[in-house]
């Protein structure tokens, strides 16, 4: 009897293919540092002195809850939070570049960065790097899974 003829080998599940995994498992860690990067900084910015750039902050407090939820999509893993991660990449990446670009454009409405600000610069550019190394992540995933 070959492999093809068992019954066991022949209607197995396919297992469904884990986000947090090979070069995902890089995706978790570097969205999970960012997550807590981002609200501990926004964190300690609100705390000593929100009045003073509460754009800035709140961007900041935005870029955390997306990094976290990102983070909490790879690790959860599934088809639902294949596509709520990658809905969450593009909306990063345009925030990046929206943010980026207006804190060039007007600096004045940005006394302090945001972690978005300057394309990431502060962050060595990662910021706008890791939305577009996600969603290539993502859509490899969903062609995987199949």
């Amino acid at each position: 009897m070959s492999d093809t003829d068992r019954p066991e080998v022949a209607t197995a599940p396919k297992p469904p293919f884990e986000l947090g995994t090979g070069p995902g498992r890089v995706l978790v860690w570097f969205y999970g540092v960012f997550t807590v990067a981002a609200a501990s900084r926004t964190i300690v910015e609100m705390a000593r002195g929100f009045d003073r750039a509460p754009l800035a902050y709140s961007l900041s407090a935005v870029a955390a809850v997306v990094y976290g939820f990102i983070t909490y999509s790879l690790v959860r893993g599934g088809e639902k939070a294949r596509r709520a991660a990658l809905v969450c990449c593009a909306a990063e990446l345009l925030g990046v570049l929206v943010v980026g670009a207006w804190t060039l454009a007007e600096p004045a409405a940005f006394p302090d960065a945001t972690v978005w600000s300057d394309f990431g610069m502060g962050y060595l550019f990662i910021p706008v790097i890791l939305p577009v190394t996600g969603m290539i992540w993502l859509r490899r995933a969903k062609t995987v899974a199949v």
